[in-house]
């Protein structure tokens, strides 16, 4: 997320009562998570175990919870909570916005699209041309919609990041200030649910085919002429690339990177990078070659077991 314009890291730690290693004016023009971070961003770390990450990575601002030696060419903003430091930053520069009216003023439609009654046109949202946007479908604030995209009754897109801190007291959610952004020629079914990035985009990219009632996790990015199937639930942070066809009730875990030209079969759970390329099945998912030799092998096992009664 890039703010509307630079800031000093004096002015960012006076936003969050920090205190600061750098100088006054080190410039900082946005905020991101780790995986999308950029110089000039702002991460944030609050567990030892990833600190050298977070100083490591092109962040050149570090939210940390303890004073550490500065890497060179960056600054550090000190907190005794990071985690809600930085969602103070994000209702700062992207604050809730409520909303009396069914399509925003300031919401740009494009000439040909259609939408259908009872839908919600969030703040800033932008739908290209000639688009149909059936009933009851919820467009959040700042989501971006190319031209011919059809979205079936009951979607919704930008719901916030299911990503949550365990307190004593309770769970903390990480506020989302990021997009949801679909490109040209998607169709996406019946009551679908795309959550929108924590400070980046969730994007399916142009072609790309979803079926109904598919779960899509934040920062999450589909790449072009994919096929997802029914009942599909892909957690945050995950990459498909271009023309991977996944069928019903796969679930996939986050952070990880599903080849090109993959294809996933049903009921599928994926926990790991799949190579593009190949046919996947199973608990975990696995090449076929792979999974048949499994299978047949454990198809043995009684035989084997009658075999050393008899030693």
């Amino acid at each position: 997320m890039k703010f509307p314009k630079p800031y000093t890291l004096k002015e960012i730690a006076e936003l969050i009562n920090a205190a600061y290693v750098g100088s006054d004016d080190f410039p900082v023009h946005g905020m991101n998570e780790i995986h999308v971070v950029e110089p000039g961003d702002i991460v944030f770390v609050d567990h030892p175990k990833y600190y050298d990450k977070a100083l490591q990575s092109a962040a050149t601002i570090v939210l940390i919870n303890k004073e550490v030696d500065c890497p060179e060419g960056k600054a550090l903003l000190i907190s005794d909570d990071p985690f809600r430091d930085f969602n103070k930053l994000t209702t700062y520069f992207k604050p809730f916005r409520s909303s009396n009216v069914a399509i925003a003023a300031d919401a740009k439609i494009g000439e040909g699209t259609v939408i259908q009654p009872n839908c919600f046109i969030g703040n800033n949202v932008t739908i290209g041309k000639n688009c149909v946007i059936h009933s009851n479908v919820s467009i959040y604030d700042d989501s971006v919609i190319g031209d011919h995209v059809t979205i079936h009754a009951g979607t919704v897109l930008g719901a916030s990041a299911f990503y949550y801190k365990k307190r004593p007291e309770g769970y903390d959610q990480l506020l989302s200030g990021g997009r949801v952004v679909i490109e040209d020629h998607v169709d996406i079914g019946a009551a679908c649910t795309i959550d929108k990035g924590v400070t980046g985009d969730t994007t399916i990219k142009e072609g790309a085919k979803i079926d109904n009632q598919v779960q899509i996790g934040h920062d999450t990015v589909i790449g072009k002429k994919c096929l997802i199937a029914s009942q599909v639930g892909i957690a945050g942070c995950v990459i498909v690339e271009d023309e991977v066809t996944i069928w019903g009730q796969v679930g996939i875990t986050s952070g990880i990177t599903i080849g090109a030209k993959t294809i996933i079969s049903a009921k599928a759970g994926v926990s790991k990078s799949l190579e593009g390329g190949k046919h996947y099945f199973g608990i975990p998912a696995d090449d076929f070659r792979s999974k048949y030799k499994e299978i047949a092998s454990i198809r043995k096992i009684p035989e084997i077991l009658e075999k050393l009664k008899d030693l």
